[in-house]
């Protein structure tokens, strides 16, 4: 069975699902291409205002296909160069689309299964749930922006043992890092994350848009110029019909129905 991303529809959610029983929901080219696809149909879709990504069955993702990555090595290099390059065109697509994205994860996010949770907005994972860094076990160095991610959120002697060891992670260690959100019992994570997805949707898009977009700026950015950017949203966003219709439910004590 090749492998695919599958996606359907819980209300205004997306929900992608990695499938790949043959070798741990392990990623590949033709889910990265899907998974850029599925997000921009999405993103011009009015009805879907959140996805989630889950793997199918008892893993979220193992990462690269090591058996892909043998093969590659007889091959030029710029196989091995393009197929990281679909990789990251789907982390970009995941961090620069206006919408959240929330990873569900049970059994194990190992290698660029990590990265691709990481570059979800949100994580909901199962208590019994593991994370690893595994590249330096062969050899390897990480993609997927994992090295940027855990860079950016740890202390660097941390983000080191993190990558240099490879060991397997605790979900419950990630929680208290702040590196997930929610903890659920195992088998629950997708309505976990479900749950959280509806949550969100109910808020107004345009807000979320903005806040996704300065979270995102905000780690490259002086103070000066992100107080620029957070002028120009806020405007923006109080002029958005959206503003009007939050304001008023909130003066009268009833709940927002946002466009």
């Amino acid at each position: 069975m090749t492998a695919e991303l599958k996606s359907t529809s819980e209300g205004s959610t997306m929900v992608l699902t990695i499938v790949n029983p043959t070798q741990r929901n392990a990623l590949g080219p033709e889910i990265y291409a899907a998974g850029i696809e599925a997000l921009n149909g999405a993103e011009s879709s009015d009805e879907i205002r959140s996805v989630v990504i889950v793997g199918e069955g008892a893993w979220f993702c193992a990462g690269g296909s090591l058996q892909r990555l043998l093969a590659n090595r007889q091959l030029d290099r710029s196989v091995q160069a393009e197929s990281i390059e679909g990789l990251h065109n789907w982390i970009d697509s995941i961090r620069t689309f206006p919408k959240p994205v929330i990873a569900a994860v049970e059994g194990a996010a190992a290698g660029a299964g990590f990265s691709l949770a990481l570059a979800c907005d949100f994580v909901v994972a199962a208590r019994d749930a593991v994370f690893a860094a595994s590249y330096s076990n062969v050899a390897l160095s990480p993609d997927g922006g994992l090295s940027w991610h855990l860079g950016q959120a740890l202390p660097r002697q941390l983000a080191s043992e993190w990558l240099m060891n490879g060991e397997r992670i605790e979900a419950a260690r990630l929680h208290a890092f702040g590196l997930v959100n929610e903890l659920t019992d195992s088998g629950q994570a997708l309505a976990g994350a479900l749950a959280l997805a509806t949550r969100l949707n109910a808020r107004a898009p345009n807000s979320l848009a903005s806040i996704k977009e300065l979270l995102s700026d905000a780690r490259g950015a002086t103070l000066a110029s992100q107080l620029s950017q957070e002028r120009d949203h806020f405007v923006r966003n109080l002029h958005h019909a959206n503003a009007g219709i939050g304001i008023a439910a909130f003066l009268d004590k009833t709940p927002p129905r946002y466009e």
